[in-house]
């Protein structure tokens, strides 16, 4: 590791390449464990760091959960793929809450095809409603355009 990382204020956690401390660090009961696999997911192999990613994910912290969960968002941007543990976890979370932002994430870059058929059908969902959401607004635009022409003319 290039430079020390403090586990009391957090100073070098994102920098974090080493998942045997941060596996020391969970035995000890540290409270930064969340953010410090943020920086296991930006330096590490998904190999090495989905294991403690899906740990953090379980922490009793609240708040250090949603940085787990964010570290499983960055896994997918970085790998484009997750392990079938990281999908787990995000399915057993589930949409509409600490797990929204990842999942979309792992829509977003992870290819259809590597993905699990949860996964699959909600890409599917996800799609469906978002294109209905622009027709949607794209109508009512194009009402509110014509309602201003008529109104012109009159």
């Amino acid at each position: 590791m290039a430079f020390e990382v403090n586990w009391q204020s957090g100073e070098g956690l994102l920098g974090l390449d080493d998942p045997a401390e941060w596996d020391a660090a969970f035995e000890r009961g540290e409270d930064r464990l969340g953010t410090a696999v943020i920086g296991l997911a930006f330096q590490c192999s998904l190999e090495e760091a989905s294991p403690r990613i899906v740990r953090a994910m379980q922490l009793p912290d609240r708040g250090q959960q949603g940085f787990a969960f964010t570290a499983a968002g960055h896994a997918a941007r970085l790998n484009g793929e997750l392990t079938p543990e990281l999908y787990a976890a995000l399915r057993a979370e589930g949409p509409g809450g600490i797990a929204e932002h990842p999942i979309r994430d792992t829509l977003g870059f992870v290819p259809f095809r590597k993905l699990p058929p949860w996964f699959k059908r909600r890409w599917v969902l996800v799609t469906v409603r978002n294109k209905l959401e622009s027709w949607w607004l794209w109508s009512g635009q194009t009402v509110e355009d014509i309602w201003r022409r008529l109104r012109r003319r009159s």
